[in-house]
Order: structure tokens, then sequence, then C-alpha cells
């Protein structure tokens, strides 16, 4: 491996540190969205059932949940406090929008390496080439002639595959991740269409009043 990246020439050293990059990103990434799946999937449900009974205890174990975006964005509406439906829909679609940064983190720099990794193996290419044509001389054929040129042919294929194989993974990375950012996003529509439900049929019945949801309120 230490020869071939010798032989790659010197744009392996930006192709390695996107690498580096890339799979240092994507660990935290994979926690990231580890974590969000396995807390909020008994989160939610919990939630929406306690709150017809007692929304006071639906808050409150919402607070206990602040570091998954559903908990801020559930928040940003509940604690809106006296808000009429069309206000609580609105706090869900702003909490909602909100959160789409911290969901789509890193996605912008994944994408950025699947395009450059490939046009820095094609450097890499023309380099080696330009070494390759640069050795040679007409009529010879042998000594450090035919050593300049394998050198040359080296680094241009080593450079071209080094390029694909980091545009490659991190395209898959990207492609990973993208799926999970979609699906989270249907559930937070999901979640927050039944909690929106939930409250308008709260507060026809009358069981909500303004000082429920007020930050204070709580114990």
């Amino acid at each position: 491996m230490g020869n071939w990246f010798t032989a790659g020439g010197v744009v392996m050293w930006p192709l390695f540190l996107f690498s580096l990059t890339t799979l240092t990103l994507a660990v935290e990434r994979g926690w990231f969205w580890l974590k969000i799946g396995r807390e909020q999937k008994g989160l939610v449900p919990q939630v929406l059932n306690t709150f017809s009974q007692n929304p006071q205890r639906a808050i409150a174990k919402l607070k206990q949940h602040q570091q998954l975006p559903i908990a801020r964005i559930f928040l940003a509406a509940l604690t809106l406090g006296d808000a009429t439906p069309e206000e609580f829909r609105l706090a869900l679609e702003s909490a909602a929008q909100a959160e789409l940064p911290v969901l789509k983190r890193f996605q912008t720099l994944f994408e950025t390496v699947v395009g450059v990794a490939p046009l820095l193996g094609l450097l890499g290419t023309v380099l080696g080439l330009m070494q390759t044509f640069s050795t040679l001389r007409l009529g010879d054929t042998g000594g450090p002639a035919a050593s300049g040129v394998t050198a040359g042919v080296s680094e241009a294929l080593i450079s071209t595959a080094a390029g694909l194989v980091v545009a490659l993974v991190a395209l898959l990375l990207t492609n990973l991740f993208q799926g999970l950012y979609r699906r989270q996003r249907a559930f937070i529509l999901e979640a927050g269409g039944k909690l929106e439900i939930l409250y308008r049929r709260a507060q026809r019945q009358g069981a909500i009043s303004s000082s429920v949801f007020l930050p204070g309120s709580l114990p």
C-alpha cells in the first residue's frame, strides 16, 4: 500500500485526506442516526398516548429527551401557550424546518467528495501522462527512459483508481444518509400530524387551558 501511495503521485495526499474525513464523518453520522432511531422509537408513541390524558406529563417526557429533533419540534408547539390550531400547525412546521440542517449535516461535504475525488484522479492521470511523455525519446527504448515511462503510467492508473474508489465510497454513504434523512422527515410529518389532530380534539373538548402549556406551569 505504501508503494502504491508513493507511486500515485501528489494527488494521493488530498485523496487520502478526503477518504479520512469521509470515514470520520460517516462514523459520526452513523452514531447520530442510530441514537435517533433507538430513542425516538419508544418516545413518540408514549407522548402521543399520554397527551390526551395528561398534557403536562407528555411535555415533561419530551423535556427529558431534548437531544432528539422530534422532541424539540413537539416542544416548540406545545409550549407556545394558548395557540389556535393554525398557530400550533405553524409552530410545528417552523420547528421542523429549523431541524433540517441538523438532519442534513455534512451532506454537502459528502457530495463535494463525490464530485471532486474523480477530478483529482483525472488530474493524477494527466500528471502521470505528462511525466511519461517527458521521458520519451525517439529511438531510446531502454534504461532510464523505460523506467520513466513505467513510473508515469503507474502514477496515471493508480491515481485514477484511487479517485474512483474514494468517490464510490462517498457516493454510497451519501445515498445511505439521504435515505435516512428522507425517512426521518416523513416520520416527523407523520408524528406532527398525529399530534396536531390530538391537539385539535383536545381544544374542541375544552381539555386544553393556556396554563397547561406555559413553560413555568410544570412542577
